[in-house]
């Protein structure tokens, strides 16, 4: 079916990811335990007090079944002779240990529990902060969908680990160790048998911890592929419903759903297979047990409190199996989920801060240069983008780049703005290599402007502060007025505080993109980079960001990336570019006076105006 096919192919990706996670399992692993001891290492201390505590709660635990034999083997016959004193110590001292039990317990759960919801904080503010730095190569293969799974249902699987981690697996073993240690004290025969039920058990739990990992591995892989369908669904909402594919959205959805429920399915099923077995061992255990130790106490070769308190540690005994079984379920879980983020924190910044920064001129001019630039994008199979390139563009020179698609013009900008660092050669800004340029240096140095002048939710005032975050309201205003956009501002119903909505939705393509000018005189730069800046307006709204630019580009050095041939003649210089290569350069009144592509492409432009 069809249907299959394509749910499958939303995230081929994942897929090869989840290969390499199986063939090289044992590194995820490292990389996650390596995670894992960094996150914790700074709650040390906690941690410790919390091993202490739930130290604490097992030892005064373990004391109640020995006082319920001190009280049927001694201090019954006691007050049987009138001498209630035994019988009183041994329900007071038991009714003491469930009250220290009670308290320790809570005063653990707290401290863990904050242990566990710094460590989620921390995680999340990583991941986070490390996608900010990732490149744009690494944003356009990796959907924003799985990176979204990596904060949600990864994190959610975390914290069922962490909510059942140290008192799942500590208290477990600590129970263990000191039940068995006690039973065998009580009677080695009983421990003995006891004891041989473990021999299926081991083999079991290998079996299950194997086959969980893989269950857990496929849970969030699938998890992600429909997180990742879910978003492009409602981003690309407006193309859903034009083209009426709600139906087959509906589809994809279900067969991604179906894949994930049947990946928790095959998690549940094995878990529940362990639980019961686990169960079975420990009920045909209990059986015996108190056959053979009936059987001696009926010979006097035991006593009946002591049965009795053995009897109620083998309860206990196996308590803690089914807790370490709840715990292998959530490890498995987390696990598999700690894979997927490490991978995401592990992934190297595609431009990476300089170890030692180079600081640029004061003040900065604005020289860009481009020397023997060779540049091919990380996951290219075919040609280069740029074979050699070479350019300099002179302090407060407008130069505009014109050219087919897929010339080479935006992938220039893109490395003039440092989203990518070139294969070989150099991008230079006043002489300094941008790539030991700090990061914060840069930006305040250099603006892009694209085509779909993003703004965040937020007022007017807010996404024009963005190119200066202390800027005064005075500030704002006068920016928003220098690129005439302070009369529609004001206009609106709650002027410069007006929420422009979900990235701007508010306001048409010609407001945004004076929204975004505004943030470039506020911000002041050396450098503005302009990316289709005007494509997508109607002729209105190009005149008035036309006029703009004039304000913006004064004084500055420019790249414009344009079709429409209106925006290039403000420029200084063109350049036209083909197949990564200048093959002219001069001002636009000396190529439209002679023979070549950009006349051809002038008077393309013009006939289309016609």
């Amino acid at each position: 079916m069809s249907t299959g096919t394509d749910w499958r192919g939303v995230a081929d990706e994942d897929e090869e990811a989840d290969v390499v996670s199986t063939s090289a399992g044992l590194k995820l692993q490292q990389q996650a335990r390596a995670l894992v001891g960094d996150l914790v290492r700074p709650h040390r201390r906690a941690v410790f007090w919390a091993v202490v505590l739930l130290v604490a709660e097992n030892a005064v635990m373990l004391a109640g079944p020995l006082l319920v034999a001190g009280a049927i083997d001694t201090g019954v016959p006691a007050a049987l002779r009138g001498d209630l004193g035994p019988l009183a110590w041994a329900i007071g001292g038991y009714a003491a240990t469930g009250i220290g039990a009670a308290v320790l317990r809570a005063a653990f759960l707290a401290l863990s529990g904050r242990v566990g919801q710094d460590v989620l904080l921390e995680i999340r503010r990583r991941v986070f902060a490390h996608g900010q730095r990732l490149s744009l190569d690494f944003h356009e293969s990796y959907t924003s969908g799985r990176l979204i799974s990596r904060l949600t249902s990864d994190l959610d699987s975390l914290n069922d680990l962490l909510e059942k981690g140290l008192d799942g697996l500590l208290g477990a073993v600590l129970s263990l160790v000191g039940i068995s240690v006690l039973l065998i004290w009580l009677d080695p025969v009983l421990a003995a048998i006891v004891l041989l039920g473990f021999v299926p058990l081991v083999f079991l739990t290998r079996w299950f911890q194997r086959r969980s990992r893989a269950s857990y591995r496929l849970t969030r892989t699938t998890v992600a592929r429909l997180i990742v369908h879910f978003v492009e669904s409602m981003n690309g909402i407006r193309a859903v419903q034009a083209f009426r594919r709600e139906k087959r959205s509906d589809q994809i959805m279900d067969g991604l759903s179906g894949a994930y429920r049947d990946a928790n399915a095959d998690a549940f099923v094995t878990v529940a297979w362990y639980v019961g077995f686990l169960r079975l061992v420990g009920n045909v255990t209990l059986a015996v047990v108190l056959l053979v130790g009936g059987l001696r106490v009926v010979g006097g070769d035991l006593q009946l409190g002591a049965l009795t308190a053995f009897l109620l540690y083998l309860r206990r005994f196996y308590d803690p199996l089914d807790d370490l079984a709840q715990f292998f379920n959530a490890y498995q879980s987390a696990a598999a989920a700690l894979e997927k983020i490490s991978s995401v924190l592990d992934t190297p910044a595609g431009v990476p801060e300089p170890a030692t920064p180079v600081a640029l001129p004061v003040p900065v001019r604005g020289e860009l240069a481009f020397e023997e630039v060779r540049f091919a994008y990380a996951r290219a199979t075919t040609r280069e983008i740029l074979p050699r390139f070479s350019l300099r563009v002179p302090a407060g020179q407008t130069v505009a780049l014109v050219g087919a698609t897929g010339a080479g013009k935006s992938t220039l900008a893109k490395l003039a703005a440092r989203f990518y660092d070139p294969t070989e050669g150099a991008v230079r800004l006043d002489r300094v290599d941008l790539r030991d340029v700090a990061d914060t240096d840069l930006r305040s140095a250099l603006v892009m402007i694209t085509q779909d002048a993003f703004l965040f939710s937020g007022s007017v005032a807010d996404n024009v502060a963005m190119g200066r975050p202390s800027a005064t309201r005075e500030e704002i205003v006068a920016a928003t007025g220098a690129v005439g956009a302070r009369g529609f501002v004001e206009a609106l119903p709650d002027g410069f505080d007006t929420d422009v909505r979900k990235r701007g939705g508010r306001l048409s393509a010609g407001q945004r993109q004076l929204v975004s000018l505004a943030r470039v005189v506020l911000a002041d730069p050396a450098v503005v980079l302009l990316d289709e800046a005007t494509s997508s307006l109607d002729v209105p709204s190009e005149r008035a960001v036309q006029a703009a630019l004039e304000t913006v580009l004064a004084g500055r050095t420019a790249l414009i990336i344009a079709h429409r041939l209106s925006t290039v003649l403000i420029a200084d210089r063109v350049l036209v570019m083909a197949d990564g290569r200048v093959v002219q350069d001069g001002s636009p009144e000396q190529l439209l006076a002679g023979a070549g592509e950009f006349a051809d492409l002038h008077a393309a432009w013009r006939a289309s105006l016609a």
